[in-house]
């Protein structure tokens, strides 16, 4: 049996054919904000760690996590750069930019595809998942770049508790690395996992798996440009193109109040219900071990 426990944001902990294998690191969480309650220094059993892009909410605590066990971990090479100046070994790291396929051991694969980041640029606070979003195409770069440095600036107001933990976790990552999303196929089945509202639509119609890890918070990103519509359409687009037999959410709780949102899941189960309903939408709490494979 393959289990999964969530640590809130897109941080899984995965565990399967007698590996665990955790999905991002970001555990820590500023007071008050909804999570386990954990920190990233109680993980004490880790084999690999499989990191989706580079921003502090999916890295950070990754090199606490290598330091209290054995761990060996994959991601962008960006976030290899600054795994390594967080003082992780290069020995230890596996650097990928889509294409690869790494065997984890114990039957156990997992492929790594490109991918997109959301449109954080285009939003201050996130929507939530029935709100339509549109306009916002064929934005510069630059613009981007201008307009994220605004929500920064919003960040970084949100009061004392919140500009302590911006501070204590930002790690110098120059942009999210180039995001990536992966396939691991364990004895049990295969699970894609993405951390974040984006995709190449080339990419994910040609995946099939069991299950399919998928994040929903922020204005999806489809093939570079933000999604015309809701959230919540956006995440049904998606499992339309991969045609899971489970769907699981990531990166949807009220993680950095402020800017996050308690994303109601309900009008995303309605959309997937009406685009998929041979899916399946299975809701996983804080860690829960819930049993995912096989279907």
């Amino acid at each position: 049996m393959t289990t999964l426990d969530w640590y809130g944001c897109a941080t899984f902990r995965l565990r399967t054919a007698g590996l665990t294998v955790f999905l991002d690191a970001y555990i820590d969480r500023v007071a008050g904000a909804a999570g386990t309650g954990l920190t990233a220094d109680a993980i004490d059993a880790c084999d690999w760690i499989v990191v989706g892009h580079s921003h502090f909410d999916h890295l950070w605590g990754a090199e606490r996590i290598m330091r209290n066990t054995r761990a060996r971990l994959i991601g962008s090479y960006e976030t290899i750069r600054v795994m390594e100046t967080a003082g992780v070994p290069v020995d230890r790291m596996m650097p990928v930019a889509g294409g690869e396929t790494v065997d984890l051991g114990s039957g156990v694969r997992v492929s790594v595809y490109p991918s997109q980041h959301s449109c954080v640029w285009s939003q201050g606070q996130m929507a939530q998942a029935d709100q339509v979003c549109i306009g916002d195409l064929g934005v510069t770069l630059q613009e981007q770049q201008r307009r994220f440095g605004e929500l920064v600036s919003h960040l970084t107001s949100l009061g004392p508790a919140t500009l302590e933990h911006l501070v204590a976790s930002n790690q110098g990552a120059r942009g999210d690395g180039g995001a990536l999303v992966y396939l691991l196929e364990t004895p049990d089945g295969s699970i894609l996992y993405q951390d974040t509202s984006g995709h190449w639509t080339g990419v994910l119609r040609d995946l099939r798996p069991d299950v399919a890890i998928l994040a929903a918070a922020g204005r999806g990103n489809i093939d570079g440009e933000p999604i015309q519509g809701s959230l919540a359409q956006f995440v049904a687009r998606q499992v339309d193109l991969v045609r899971p037999r489970r769907v699981v959410l990531s990166h949807h709780d009220d993680w950095l109040p402020g800017f996050s949102v308690a994303t109601d899941v309900a009008p995303i189960r309605r959309e997937i219900e009406r685009v998929a309903p041979r899916t399946a939408l299975v809701e996983v709490g804080y860690v829960t071990a819930a049993p995912i494979l096989p279907v």
